[in-house]
């Protein structure tokens, strides 16, 4: 593919550094989300600074839905018309690194001063909201799959392999095959394309999502010897079925670092996902997080490109190819039947963290409510953390 100069769109008039630069602070202000941080990127990049035409955007957002986080996606997107490989990769690790950041530093603070019994506190007072977050990710995107009795079916069916823990890569690969026989089916009608701002209420609403494949340190091994191979090839081996946005994570990392490996201890899992919904960006740095505990900042670094590498490549295959691409329905046919077993799982896992985390009728109410602010008046996830925190330091939590 040819990349377009500045003389072939009146988009082009910015600078590699300046490109950079702009996704930096997308993704050190993209509070709330994969939407919002594609709302964001829309203004600045679509609307304010014109760097890249709104279809070809558009393409993006929609090419990015295949594999991994579609805001990291939709950042190498772009750069990659603009700059090809080079800008892509550039932008998308500009994107990811202020979110990888804090979650390092967050990391850090949690690990060391854990057993400290405010922090404990504070910790606790988190859980119920984490089970909240799962909820309403799973009830907003379950209010725009159930188009057809089908989609209910592959849901409810999902959600109970998700209970009897079935490997969530078997039940995600069978739900995508299912919607490849059954087509337009699942979904009742064929979605086309959409703007991101037409796109808003769908199922990408909650895909928080970021992240890159950063070069690690080398530091000792922890945690029982676990090499940073196997921590690599773990990681890398969940990014092949990161469909469905970061929510999808949530059960894929907790059935495979709480169940199948106890790497993370329940506690810890819940403790991470708070985390990670404190940062500017994807709950998909929960990678960084499980890293950390593992291997330090080698870990980190290691579990968080593993798990993005098989999207930066199925992505920039896609940005080469994009022309040819064009109008093809099959990725969405495909996802036709992941999105509700998605939905399943993600309400699966919320069950069963709940089961393990509220323990109290209080930790019940709380979590209820701030379901209820969630779904209803729709606060930023990290001004109710912050009340759950500050409710489980007074002790009132669980």
């Amino acid at each position: 593919m040819q990349v377009p100069t500045k003389t072939d769109l009146e988009t082009g008039r910015i600078s590699l550094p300046a490109l950079a630069v702009e996704f930096l602070k997308i993704g050190a202000s993209g509070f709330g989300g994969g939407m919002a941080i594609i709302a964001l990127m829309e203004h600045e990049l679509v609307k304010k600074r014109r760097v890249i035409p709104a279809d070809e955007f558009a393409h993006g957002v929609a090419l990015g839905q295949l594999l991994g986080p579609f805001s990291f996606n939709t950042a190498l997107f772009t750069g990659y018309r603009l700059y090809g490989p080079l800008g892509g990769l550039l932008t998308a690790h500009a994107f990811m690194v202020p979110s990888v950041a804090v979650v390092l530093v967050l990391s850090w603070l949690y690990f060391f001063y854990h057993a400290i019994p405010a922090l404990q506190g504070a910790v606790a007072g988190l859980g119920p909201v984490v089970i909240a977050l799962i909820f309403s990710a799973a009830w907003s995107m379950g209010k725009s799959v159930f188009r057809s009795w089908i989609a209910a079916l592959l849901c409810a069916g999902a959600t109970i392999a998700g209970l009897y823990k079935i490997n969530p890569v078997y039940v995600l690969v069978t739900a995508g095959i299912l919607g490849l026989m059954l087509g337009t089916r699942v979904g009742g009608v064929h979605r086309p394309v959409r703007t991101p701002n037409e796109a808003g209420e769908d199922w990408l609403r909650k895909g928080p999502r970021v992240g890159a494949f950063l070069w690690p340190f080398s530091l000792p091994a922890t945690a029982g010897g676990i090499s940073l191979f196997k921590l690599g090839i773990t990681f890398f081996t969940m990014g092949l079925v990161f469909f469905g946005g970061a929510f999808v994570l949530v059960p894929v990392l907790h059935q495979t670092l709480v169940v199948k490996l106890a790497w993370l201890s329940p506690q810890e899992f819940i403790d991470g996902v708070a985390i990670s919904n404190l940062t500017p960006g994807p709950i998909s740095v929960l990678a960084t997080f499980a890293g950390y505990r593992l291997r330090g900042i080698s870990g980190a670094l290691v579990a968080t490109g593993a798990l993005y590498f098989p999207a930066i490549i199925v992505m920039l295959i896609l940005c080469r190819q994009y022309e040819r691409l064009k109008g093809r329905n099959e990725t969405q046919t495909f996802l036709e039947g992941v999105i509700p077993a998605v939905v399943g799982l993600i309400a699966s896992t919320g069950i069963l963290l709940a089961r393990e985390t509220l323990h109290s009728w209080r930790a019940f109410v709380f979590a209820a409510l701030a379901l209820l602010l969630l779904s209803r008046w729709k606060l930023h996830p990290a001004l109710i953390l912050g009340v759950g925190a500050v409710a489980g330091t007074m002790r009132i939590l669980p």
